[in-house]
């Protein structure tokens, strides 16, 4: 089982970055494929990018260009760079992870962390 915390949310002008960390705890951290999610206020939750166990990358038409996912399974971390932040991209964000190699739909994500907020605002 694993527990999955995110942090390095916050409050950030747009054109600004941010760098969002999630730190998972339990076995087998690296056969886990890991998401990252946005769940804006009335809206649900929707994926951003995604990273599986063997370091293939997937990204939202949204972010592409603009966000990039990274894992470090020497520190059980993986991160969400997000630069040239938007106001649209105001949200709370989740990281998940899937056994799975290649998730495609939310249901396929066994384990959530509670979550950060990311506000871009100026």
């Amino acid at each position: 089982q694993l527990q999955l915390v995110e942090s390095g949310g916050g409050l950030v002008q747009p054109g600004g970055s941010l760098r969002l960390s999630c730190l998972a705890s339990g076995l087998a951290f690296d056969t886990y494929a890991i998401g990252w999610f946005q769940q804006a206020p009335g809206k649900e939750r929707e994926g951003v990018s995604c990273i599986s166990s063997d370091g293939s990358t997937y990204y939202e038409d949204s972010v592409k260009g603009r966000f990039t996912i990274s894992r470090d399974n020497a520190k059980n971390t993986v991160y969400l760079q997000m630069n040239s932040l938007k106001t649209e991209d105001t949200a709370v964000y989740y990281c998940a992870a899937s056994s799975k190699k290649y998730p495609n739909l939310i249901d396929e994500y066994d384990y959530w962390g509670q979550g950060t907020q990311v506000t871009v605002s100026s």
